[in-house]
């Protein structure tokens, strides 16, 4: 079975979101943490978390991927704003014990000029300690474009990630326009591309994708999305994941520029991709 869904708001509450992704043919979804481009957080609601999560029960959801909000950069350079951060990521993974079993996916981050090795050893830090209390939830290190001094944008920098964290609460979530833009063919060598992100993560890291066309040409290092079959990579690649036998049981979100019934209509395209 293909898990495949699309961001929603949390602005509503779980229960809701979990409703609005059925009304749209989804079996799993996304849904930031907090204010995507700032730190505000919605209050808890424990009720509502657990009646999401008898619905997503009932309905044969496959594991959700929360998103971290893109202002948290573990690695930043300022000392404070980089304190802040952890504490971000720290409050993220404690709220996410009232949704357990599920995934929580962010940007590794930039390290401004400090260099990989040091952006690196500090996401771990931040990755150790937020990880200590042992809270339900896999913590996906999201491959990036290499904008800049972004870290993520080859495996080896996530391994080295992982490697320094030590746990298996570690994963990845391979985003199909970041990995293209980033110089990763999965037009045309995606069993390629696979071998060797088993080589240097191991398949089994591999937790969630996030499936979006690229507006980009290949190793452009841009990360601009386009909806599905309007951009680069083109209809027939993602025919080839949703039926990838190492691919296929892995929750797909959809990061495309779309409202509602454009999601609808790309889920329904995308079951409609797999072979009979």
């Amino acid at each position: 079975m293909n898990y495949i869904g699309c961001h929603l708001s949390a602005a509503d509450g779980f229960e809701n979101m979990v409703r609005t992704a059925q009304s749209i043919g989804a079996n799993t979804f996304a849904f930031f943490t907090r204010n995507p481009r700032g730190s505000k957080a919605k209050a808890e609601d424990a009720a509502d978390a657990a009646a999401a999560m008898e619905l997503l029960r009932r309905g044969g959801f496959g594991p959700l991927v929360a998103h971290g909000a893109y202002t948290m950069n573990l690695c930043t350079k300022d000392d404070d704003a980089r304190a802040f951060a952890c504490s971000v990521l720290c409050d993220d993974l404690r709220r996410m014990a009232a949704l357990p079993g599920q995934y929580y996916n962010f940007h590794p981050g930039s390290h401004v000029g400090q260099g990989t090795e040091a952006g690196i050893d500090y996401i771990a830090a931040a990755l150790r300690k937020a990880l200590a209390p042992g809270y339900p939830v896999t913590v996906l290190l999201e491959t990036m474009a290499g904008k800049g001094s972004e870290i993520g944008g080859r495996f080896e920098e996530l391994r080295s990630i992982i490697d320094a964290v030590g746990s298996e609460q570690v994963g990845v979530c391979l985003d199909t326009c970041h990995v293209y833009d980033g110089g990763y063919d999965r037009v045309h060598e995606l069993d390629g591309v696979l071998a060797e992100f088993d080589r240097i993560v191991g398949l089994h890291r591999l937790k969630a994708l996030h499936l979006n066309d690229s507006r980009n040409p290949f190793s452009s290092h841009k990360d601009r999305h386009a909806c599905i079959g309007d951009g680069s990579l083109g209809v027939d690649t993602f025919r080839a994941i949703v039926n990838h036998p190492a691919l296929r049981t892995l929750p797909m979100i959809l990061e495309t520029p779309n409202e509602l019934p454009g999601y609808q209509r790309e889920i329904e395209l995308l079951h409609g991709l797999r072979f009979s």
